[in-house]
């Protein structure tokens, strides 16, 4: 069509897809999202998230598995995964705020 162009997958310019699990025992909360917003971990492993906003925030998970504290800043909240799942969580304060923790085997 004239106009439009396609770009591969992966060019400058293209649009991204959903960003890929990474795998990490750190999530920083900051400017209202939690990042990385998808983490892979091991059973066994503890996870630390910290508030690096101005705002206080939460970090809930949705089935109820773990809920923090409010965080204030420069505060962090550790959570040891003792099952494998996936656990989306999200800020109380802030209920757009949501991200996911996978814990494989």
């Amino acid at each position: 069509m004239p106009g439009m162009s396609m770009l591969p997958a992966g060019a400058p310019g293209a649009a991204a897809g959903p960003a890929a699990p990474v795998a990490t025992d750190a999530v920083s909360i900051q400017n209202f999202a939690f990042s990385p917003a998808t983490v892979t971990i091991r059973t066994g492993t503890t996870l630390t998230w910290t508030n690096r906003d101005q705002d206080p925030h939460t970090v809930s998970a949705m089935s109820g598995a773990f809920h923090s504290p409010t965080l204030n800043t420069g505060q962090s909240y550790q959570h040891t995964f003792t099952t494998p799942g996936r656990f989306d969580y999200l800020c109380t304060i802030h209920p757009f705020m949501t991200a996911t923790v996978v814990v494989a085997p």
